[in-house]
């Protein structure tokens, strides 16, 4: 095995570890009391999974929750793609409505992954009611994925 090769086979194995490490430091960099992912979604070789965090503080007498909607993105391309994303929230009991939260765009390396990107956060009184974020994405130019839906109780301890 030549040098060059030994090099690009060191370097291809630090970038999974460290795709890796982010994955599973995931929850302790969103410093939330709560985080809850929804399944895998792709579209034309960009994959994303969605995922919520709610955190709990208090004002006063009130305690309130900020929920933030985060998407981790991946490239299976052979090259770097311009990835766009939107987050949406559903509050239980508001009916079928869904709220934009935010939006993004973002360059994803090849056969890489990035994030957890945190999209946009809604700060809301705490109340015993269902919270639920779907997150989408999309190749610049491309077809918007499908769905993925993560959900959380607005003040679960």
């Amino acid at each position: 095995m030549t040098q060059t090769a030994r090099t690009m086979k060191k370097r291809t194995g630090a970038l999974v570890a460290a795709a890796a490490v982010a994955a599973l430091a995931f929850p302790a960099q969103a410093h939330a009391a709560a985080v809850a992912c929804g399944g895998g979604v792709s579209t034309q070789n960009i994959g994303a999974r969605g995922c919520v965090s709610a955190e709990r503080w208090k004002d006063g007498k009130i305690f309130w929750r900020d929920i933030t909607a985060h998407a981790l993105i991946t490239n299976s391309r052979s090259h770097a793609s311009w990835v766009e994303y939107e987050a949406y929230l559903h509050v239980q009991g508001d009916g079928d409505d869904w709220m934009k939260m935010g939006s993004g765009r973002t360059i994803v390396e090849r056969r890489s992954t990035v994030g957890p990107i945190a999209i946009a956060t809604s700060t809301r009184i705490c109340g015993p009611v269902k919270i639920t974020i779907r997150v989408h994405v999309r190749p610049a130019g491309g077809a918007w994925s499908n769905w993925s839906s993560a959900a959380t109780s607005q003040c679960q301890t």
